[in-house]
């Protein structure tokens, strides 16, 4: 299959860590830009971070996540990971990984940049 898999989330305290996966089980995921999405309740899914495909790796960040969040490849395990430190309750909300329809794009943060979608996850902050 071509999907993304997501896993990962959960409940977590304030100021604690977590970290999402994403990964494919048919298709390489290093040579794609990816994109991770937050969507809080009741509001409009929004790019958090993105990575550029293994070419460069180059990362973007929304203001609000940046020192918090850190996007990342282990390319031998096909998997793309966000690690979310200090975990605020802002942060709470369905997280969804994306690439685009072709190889080598960069990554971008809007959403109209990706073409197929992991099936969200769910992280929580609260103490």
């Amino acid at each position: 299959q071509l999907h993304l898999v997501q896993s990962g989330g959960g409940l977590v305290q304030p100021g604690g860590s977590l970290r999402l996966s994403c990964t494919a089980s048919e298709l390489a995921l290093n040579y794609y830009a990816i994109g991770w999405f937050h969507q809080a309740p009741g509001k409009e899914r929004e790019g958090v971070s993105c990575i550029n495909s293994a070419t460069d790796e180059a990362t973007r960040y929304i203001d609000s996540v940046k020192g918090r969040f850190t996007i990342s490849r282990d390319n031998e395990k096909n998997t793309v990971y966000l690690q979310i430190n200090n975990a605020k309750p802002e942060d709470t909300g369905e997280y969804f990984c994306a690439r685009p329809i072709y190889r080598g794009r960069p990554c971008v943060l809007g959403a109209d940049g990706y073409d197929f979608w992991g099936q969200g996850t769910q992280v929580t902050v609260s103490s």
